[in-house]
């Protein structure tokens, strides 16, 4: 694919209909039919001590990724910590992790190249791009691959930020439900007790620990009972 296709792919992105997964699987896809040389591709994401890979285009990719998670070191892993780009030009010749170089060798690995990729302030990633062949990224390749994490990385911060702040405006909009039913059960208990609001939330509270349910739910029953069964 023309990197410039690919750039403007990523760009048409809309946060409105697709989500994490959707977003990082075009990633991977979009990397491998673009940057030369690639065999296959993946994405680590890593939150504090965890380190998953978050999308893959093949077996080979993921088996290559969970090996470094399962050792703790290796190129994506060093790429994600440090942002910044690490390549393996030829498996044969690297010391850097001998044990994951030599089962990436029998995997049929011979070069990869790992970038960066800064999602948001606590999670950090990579993208990952396997060869089958030796010295498979010349300078050019990594330039392109480099450009092309570029775009991606923003797409992924667009992506979170959107999914946090969603998600938030649901928690928000549950807390108001919360709230509005637990303010008719005490209104309920109020007229019935001739109670003041606060004593009407200890009442409450207590038939909630009584009952072993959550407080909305005690509500909620009670608004029920109160509303009585519908007229036919």
């Amino acid at each position: 694919m023309d990197p410039n296709n690919a750039f403007a792919e990523l760009g048409r992105i809309k946060l409105d209909e697709a989500d994490l997964d959707t977003v990082l699987a075009k990633i991977a896809e979009l990397a491998k039919c673009t940057i030369p040389g690639a065999s296959e591709v993946s994405v680590t994401l890593i939150r504090g001590d965890d380190a998953h890979t978050a999308a893959f285009t093949g077996e080979l990719a993921i088996a290559l990724d969970e090996w470094q998670y399962e050792q703790g070191q290796g190129p994506c892993l060093d790429a994600s910590v440090a942002t910044e780009s690490v390549l393996v030009s030829n498996m044969s010749n690297e010391s850097r992790w001998p044990n994951w170089t030599k089962r990436a060798l029998g995997a049929g690995a011979n070069s990869s190249l790992s970038i960066g990729l800064p999602v948001q302030e606590k999670v950090t990633g990579a993208l990952n791009i396997y060869a089958t062949k030796p010295d498979a990224f010349d300078e050019e390749a990594t330039t392109l691959a480099q450009t092309f994490a570029g775009y991606a990385a923003v797409a992924l911060a667009n992506i979170h930020l959107y999914d946090t702040q969603a998600t938030l405006a649901r928690h928000m909009q549950a807390a108001m439900a919360n709230r509005a039913v637990i303010e008719q059960a005490k209104g309920i208990i109020m007229g019935e007790r001739r109670c003041t609001p606060d004593e009407a939330f200890a009442i409450l509270a207590k038939l909630s620990q009584d009952t072993n349910s959550k407080l909305r739910d005690v509500a909620a029953a009670l608004v029920a009972k109160a509303a009585g069964p519908p007229t036919p």
